[in-house]
């Protein structure tokens, strides 16, 4: 590896440059990887770090739990018959049932995705 110096004063620093991170910011499930790779993962997220692809990872995961909970959640609910009919007729069973479905949903990314 070649590196290039600078001279300041006496001393020669060596011009070291970060890796670019992505600017893109970590939301829910992002922020959930991170922190079970901290927490349970620890050689593997201080590798991470150390190469500078921790964040890229997370917004990875974060994209696919995000695109995996749209399509549970359309499954879900059309097989549930939760549809805009029932909205119409009954607003409050159409909540409590889509908030049963996203539960069930994010408990599913959790364990698939997130948590492995």
């Amino acid at each position: 590896m070649e590196l290039e110096y600078i001279k300041t004063g006496d001393y020669y620093i060596p011009t070291l440059m970060a890796n670019k991170e992505p600017e893109e910011a970590l939301t829910k499930y992002g922020l959930m990887r991170k922190t079970f790779l901290k927490e349970h993962r620890r050689g593997i997220y201080t590798g991470m770090m150390l190469e500078g692809t921790l964040k890229e990872h997370c917004l990875s995961i974060q994209h696919q739990a995000e695109e995996r909970m749209d399509v549970l959640i359309k499954q879900m609910s059309q097989e549930q018959g939760v549809d805009e009919k029932l909205k119409a007729l009954d607003q409050m069973k159409w909540v409590r049932m889509m908030n049963i479905i996203r539960a069930s949903a994010e408990e599913m990314v959790c364990n698939e995705i997130i948590y492995i």
